[in-house]
Order: structure tokens, then sequence, then C-alpha cells
């Protein structure tokens, strides 16, 4: 399946001043190969009276032409360029050489040279993909650059077999829009249509994309459209007008979605996201922190760069999800709704409680949740906790309903990049509780309606920890130290106890360096991943839990930490799941009538998170009577003849 340009054609001068021809762009601007010879060059440049390109290992200059109109762009045909060439542009009589705003490429860095890419060369092999639709998605999230040893595109493609294996179906990659130094998160990208070379080349990840569809994975790309990074920005000296100072963000200057000349930035965006979609075979987005993005227009730009999107995927379905700290549904609510398109949200809401109910930590922004039973079975029943509610520790209402929205369009976590890395150590979850307790709410995790993300090596609860990590020039690097630990301070475990924890430097290489994942440990661990495996096995094959359905469920609280939720499925075929993070619990009386089973029938276990096998210590029988619910452990019951479980009794 050959990637889909986008209806743009220019007229443009093919081989001289008097020769013009029709040419459709696949981008509006950047350098585009011609079918025959030579590359079109286009840039927004409306600050700019002269703009002229430069080929690496040439002393010659090739003037843009200013195109007709105020709105500022620059064209021209090179002949003499090609796939491979390198250039930059030399903006009115500046010495220096900027690299192209959207280049495809940038091998040297986010300072050095761009390079021209023909994506149309990459010969794909998942013409019969069809793309994602978002009921049943197990998601991955992943950084390449710690997911292997080698940290490159192609060594990641030898390890997704093993996801396929434990039930994933889709990998959600970090930020790829190239950023400045040798390793970071992403989320300070710069080059935002140059897939970082800090792990391969642009044909690598289409491999890596084309290797996941060959055993049926979908891949989404986190994309970063709430600020540029700090260090490698070249767009304010094309146009003053990318950025905003009206709308700012905690990381600096906001992008401008809704001023003077927002046009061209715009379009820069939405064209972004359907770049992705369209010549890399991406089957999606996560769009970061979109409480950050602040736009009055008439059309919402998250709006029209997911619709480009859709439009970008041709016959092929995508999901976009956002990141939104102020939970507005109206973003994943269908457009003839009234809302946005999107297909859902992360639900931070969901992580908080289960985070509180896992370590009994309740500081910062744990400060907001109980990690009540009640609590864990609003956030699986009804997906975000705050619907509107008063949010002392951000001073705003906080949230919006979610009734009649599926359970599907929340996607849910125990463990993400920010969670791991919002401590002082890094730590992963499992080493912040009991692995009883650990066990019991990943168990109640899977088998609730919403979307689940792992994190990577959560499948088998790998030991590396997840540090915030950047490289960037000392004086910089001095910031970035700073405002990390003036963040871990908020937490009241860290604050004036500096001294107590070892003060992780993020921007060294042996931080980032520790984060790598060490895959020995999987085969090590066969408990976890067999919990892993089989829940996903459980989710995916019974029908009761893979419905999804948020509204088939009520639940009830047993104890000071326990629980319980029926699935309700139709002819007496329910499940009943009890969850108890406390001690061995006597449940006597249960008047509760959500624990009678159907007529006739009496219920058994299908799974228990505390069996031998998984690492625990082994589940007792239950029965309508007898109801000893053992003590940090999920264990789920499925009706069956009451004389068959009145025999083994």
């Amino acid at each position: 399946m050959q990637a889909r340009g986008i209806e743009l054609i220019l007229k443009v001068a093919c081989a001289g001043p008097d020769r013009m021809s029709e040419y459709r762009r696949r981008l509006p601007v950047g350098a585009e190969v011609r079918p025959s010879k030579g590359v079109h060059f286009r840039v927004w440049a409306p600050k700019r009276q002269k703009v002229r390109l430069v080929l690496d290992g040439s002393d010659a200059t090739y003037p843009l032409e200013r195109e007709p109109g105020p709105v500022g762009y620059f064209s021209a045909f090179i002949a003499e360029a090609s796939v491979g060439s390198r250039y930059r542009y030399l903006l009115d009589d500046d010495d220096y050489k900027y690299p192209d705003p959207v280049s495809r490429y940038q091998p040297d860095g986010v300072h050095g040279p761009s390079e021209v890419v023909d994506p149309s060369t990459y010969l794909w092999k998942d013409e019969k993909w069809p793309g994602l639709k978002l009921h049943g998605q197990i998601l991955y999230e992943m950084h390449f650059g710690t997911f292997t040893p080698e940290g490159t595109y192609l060594a990641a493609i030898e390890k997704l077999p093993l996801l396929k294996e434990i039930g994933i179906t889709t990998v959600e990659v970090m930020p790829l829009a190239d950023y400045e130094g040798k390793y970071g998160w992403g989320y300070d990208g710069v080059a935002m249509f140059a897939p970082t070379r800090n792990h391969g080349t642009p044909d690598e990840l289409r491999q890596f994309i084309d290797a996941a569809h060959a055993l049926e994975l979908g891949v989404i790309h986190d994309v970063v459209y709430n600020h540029f990074g700090p260090d490698g920005n070249y767009t304010p000296v094309y146009s003053d007008h990318y950025l905003s100072s009206s709308h700012m963000t905690e990381w600096g200057e906001g992008v401008n979605y809704d001023s003077e000349h927002c046009g061209p930035v715009r379009e820069f965006i939405a064209h972004n996201a359907g770049y992705w979609i369209d010549e890399f075979h991406f089957d999606g987005l996560r769009l970061d922190a979109v409480q950050a993005i602040v736009d009055d227009s008439h059309e919402h730009i998250l709006k029209a760069l997911t619709r480009t999107a859709r439009e970008s995927a041709g016959h092929r379905h995508i999901v976009v999800f956002a990141e939104d700290e102020w939970q507005r549904t109206k973003f994943f609510t269908e457009i003839d709704k009234g809302g946005y398109g999107l297909n859902g949200s992360w639900n931070d809401d969901f992580h908080h409680s289960c985070r509180v109910a896992a370590t009994g930590h309740a500081e910062y922004y744990y400060g907001e949740y109980q990690g009540s039973p009640q609590e864990l079975i609003s956030a699986a029943k009804r997906g975000y906790l705050y619907q509107g509610q008063w949010n002392v520790r951000q001073k705003r209402f906080r949230g919006s309903p979610t009734r009649g929205l599926p359970g599907q369009r929340f996607v849910t976590f125990l463990q993400n990049h920010d969670q791991i890395a919002n401590s002082a150590t890094g730590q992963r979850l499992q080493k912040m509780t009991s692995p009883g307790r650990f066990r019991a709410l990943t168990a109640f995790w899977l088998l609730a309606p919403g979307t689940p993300l792992f994190f990577q090596g959560q499948e088998w609860c790998a030991t590396a920890p997840f540090h915030f990590f950047v490289d960037h020039p000392a004086d910089l690097a001095k910031l970035v130290r700073e405002g990390r630990w003036e963040a871990l301070r908020m937490f009241d475990r860290i604050r004036g106890r500096e001294h107590k924890w070892p003060q992780v430097d993020p921007t060294v290489r042996e931080t980032y360096e520790q984060c790598v994942l060490d895959w020995s440990e999987r085969d090590r661990n066969p408990e976890a991943l067999e919990l892993h495996r089989d829940l996903l096995r459980l989710r995916r094959e019974d029908v009761i839990f893979a419905s999804q359905d948020s509204s088939a469920i009520e639940g009830a609280v047993v104890g000071h930490e326990a629980f319980m939720m029926r699935y309700f499925g139709g002819e007496g075929n329910d499940r009943l799941v009890l969850v108890n993070l406390g001690r061995d619990l006597h449940w006597h009386p249960n008047a509760e009538p959500l624990v009678a089973p159907p007529p006739g029938m009496d219920w058994g276990i299908i799974f228990s998170s505390d069996d031998p096998q998984y690492g625990g210590a082994g589940t007792a029988v239950l029965n309508t009577r007898n109801w000893n619910l053992p003590g940090h452990a999920t264990v789920v019951l499925a009706p069956r003849p009451e004389k068959e479980h009145s025999s083994e009794t």
C-alpha cells in the first residue's frame, strides 16, 4: 500500500521561468522529490525578504521565489538536488545556515543540515492491514532508546513477537520528533517531521511498523503539539507567528493556534498529524498534555488535526487519544454530538486511586484520592472520578460527566512513563507495594472495561527504573536539574529530606542507561509473565470481560479494603470479581444482593491472583456458604450448576 499524498497542487517553475507545470505535493511545505528529476522546496518565511538554499558540498546557492500574496511562502525546483541531498537555508543576509523546519530527517542532529527523503521508495508490505478500531485494544507504551540495549528501531523488531505472545495488540511509542542531544524522552521535539536519528533512519522506522503489522500489532505515536523544545527550535527565524505569547504553558510559550497569522501554523500541525499516519503508516496518535493547547478558533485544532489524520489514513482505521489534565469529555465525543471526534483519553484518576490503594501514599496530586473500595468501583464503572467537582490542589472544578460514554474510551494504567519517573528513585509499582496487592490490582485493572496501557517491562515486573533523562548543553542542563528536583519536592516524602535520597541527575548518560530493560529478567520472572498472559487471555476469550460494557457492572463495598463487582452478562451468565486489598475477610453476614448466584447455580472460581503459579499462597474454595475472601487477592467467579459445586465441598 503506497502512502496517500495530500490534495495540494501547485503551479511551479520546472525548468525555467517560462516553463510552468502542475505538481502535486504531499505536504504544503518541505522538500519533496519530483518523479522525474530534482526536488521541490517550499518554506513559510513571512519575516524574510530572501530565502536561498545551500546544498552540502557545494558553494552554489539557489534562490527560492516568493510566492504571490501576503502569506510569505517561498518555493523553487532545484534540479541539482536529489534523494539524500543535505541542505540548509540562508535567510536574507544572515550568514548562518538554518535547517528546514519541515525536514524529514536530521542525520547530524537538529542543528545540522536537513536531508532530502523520498517516502515513496519504501515498499510497504502491509497492504492488507486494516488499521485499528478501539474495542479490544491492549496498549503497550515503549521508549525506543531504553526498550532494548541497542536502542534502535531494528532491535525493537526482534521483541515484537514476545509482546504479541502475551496478548498485546498495539504498541504506543514515545515521541519521535527529533530533539537536541543523544538521548531523551522526546517531549522536547523541535524537528516535528523528522523521526529522531538516535534510533535509526526513517526507513528503519517504517520497517518497524511494517514488521508490527505483519504480526497484527498496531503502532501509535505519542505526539507533542503544545510546545516546542528549548534547544534547536528554528521556527522563530522564519516567522514570529509560530509561538503564542498570550497562551503560556509550563514549558514556555504555547503554539499559536488562534492569533494573527495562525493559519500556516494550524496547517503545519494538522498536516504533521496526517504525515505520521500517511508516510509511516502509524495506526493512530496519542496527543500529549492537551490542556496546554489553547485555541479559541471557530474549529479547535484538535478537531482539525484529528480529521486530517483520519483523511490521511485512507481505508485504514486509526485511533486518537488525548492526555488531558482537565478531563474534558467533549474531546472524545462524536462530532455529530458536539465533540471533537477523538477516540478516548488517558484516565489519571484510575491510576491515582490505584496507586493510593497500593501504597497508602496520599501526597501532592495523590492527596485528592482515597484509594478506597468505592473509588475503585467508580473508576472501573464511570471512567473519570472527577466529573466537575472542586479540586483543592488545582483550585478549579475538574472534569466533566461521563454518563453514556463506553468504558473503552478511558485508557487505564497502573504505570506509565510519567508516574514511574515521578519519584525520587524512578521505582516501579511492584517495588512500592506488597506482591499480593500488586497482583490483585493488576487483575482488577485488566478485567475492568477501560482500554489497558502497559509500560515497557511491566509484563514481567522489570526492575529497571524509569527516570526522567535528557541530553542538553551545560547551561540548559543546570536549569533542568533544578527544575526536576523542584518538581519532586512537591512530594512530602522528598521535600526537606533530599539528603536521604540519591539525587539522580537527569542530564547524565548514566541515568539514561539505568533505564534500559534487562530482557534476561523476562525468563527469570515466569510468575509475573504468566499472571499477565492469563489475565489478557481471560479478558480476550471470556465473552463477559471482552464486551468492555461498563453499563453492565454493579459494585458494592464489603469491607474496609474489600469490594465486589458483578458483571451482568444476561441469562445468568454473570461474573463476580472479588477484590480484597486487606487481611483475610470472613464476610458474614452477606446480605448484599449482588453476591447471590443465578437461580439454580452456585459460584465457582475461574481465576485467582493468589494462585501459586503466580507466586501466591493459594486460594481456598469459595461458595455461597463460605465467603472467606483471601487477603491481598482478586478472585473471579463464574456460575455453574449448584450440584457440581456442592459435591466439591
